[in-house]
Order: structure tokens, then sequence, then C-alpha cells
């Protein structure tokens, strides 16, 4: 079973994808969606709809895993992380995968064994669990801690089947 984590953004989203055999987990492509700080707002969307369908049609992962539970003080920023998770979402749909939320601190626990755990131990531990070279950048390291929640605690979900 392959899962996509995706880790929203409008400057940096992260993607990733890991492969479940058995007991074994691998990593299969990572790569973060970057965009210049004066990129309009729509270019970005766009870019990251055709990465999003270009991975989703390259892997085919059974399910997607984002991130779920933010709280914003600041409206606009909320609104554009809700604009970046639709069009993933949307994304998602459309190729027939079915995305699954997880809070930042569900995949950082899942992933250390601690909910509130640095950046830096959750890159540590991602590294180390899918036996990569080096670690991803921070954005491709949430996306994968996302993919890692999603294919360790959601095993007995079927590809397709909805939660």
């Amino acid at each position: 079973m392959k899962v996509l984590g995706i880790d929203a953004s409008l400057r940096g989203t992260g993607l990733a994808v890991i492969e479940l055999e058995g007991s074994r987990l691998a990593a299969r492509h990572w790569e973060v969606v970057k965009m210049p700080p004066k990129a309009p707002h729509s270019e970005c969307l766009r870019t990251i709809r055709a990465r999003m369908d270009a991975v989703l049609a390259e892997h085919r992962p059974a399910a997607a895993a984002v991130e779920g539970g933010f709280f914003f003080k600041n409206a606009k920023v909320a609104m554009v992380l809700g604009e970046v998770r639709g069009v993933a979402i949307a994304s998602c749909a459309a190729a027939g995968v079915p995305v699954f939320e997880y809070s930042p601190r569900r995949a950082k626990q899942n992933v250390t064994g601690w909910g509130a755990a640095p950046k830096e131990q959750v890159a540590k531990m991602v590294k180390a669990v899918l036996g990569l070279a080096e670690i991803p950048p921070a954005d491709a390291t949430d996306a994968f801690a996302l993919a890692l929640c999603h294919a360790q605690t959601r095993r007995d979900v079927l590809p397709g089947e909805p939660i």
C-alpha cells in the first residue's frame, strides 16, 4: 500500500510517498513545491495542483494524509491554507484517492512517541524509520510524518474504503 503525505502551504507544499509492504516501510518519492514570494496566488495553486496530479498519476497511492486541526488568529492565513488544502483534497478526489486528516500532534506522537516533539526530532525519526541517506527539507519531512502516521495507524483501512 502506498500513502501520499501532504504538508500544505502556499509557498512550500511538501509531498511524500511511502510504501508499506507487510511490516516494511520505504520512501518512494518526496519533493517540496516551492513558489517564489512574488508569484501570484492563483499561479501557486495551479502549480500545486499540477504537481499533485503528477505525483498521484505516477505513484497511485491508496490513500493520502493531510494535516488537520489548525487554529489561526490570522483569518487570512487560515483562508490561504484552506485554499491549498482544498486544491490538494480536490486533486486526490479527482484521482479517486481517499484523504485522511491527522493533527500535527498525532503525527509527531506516531513518529516519535511524543506529541510535542521538536521538528528536529521528527526529522531524525523519519530519516531512521525510512532508512533515508539524509534528512529531507522540513516540508517534506512533515509530509513523510503524515504518511507514516496513516500507514501505521490505519492498516485496517482498505484502499478506497471511507472511514
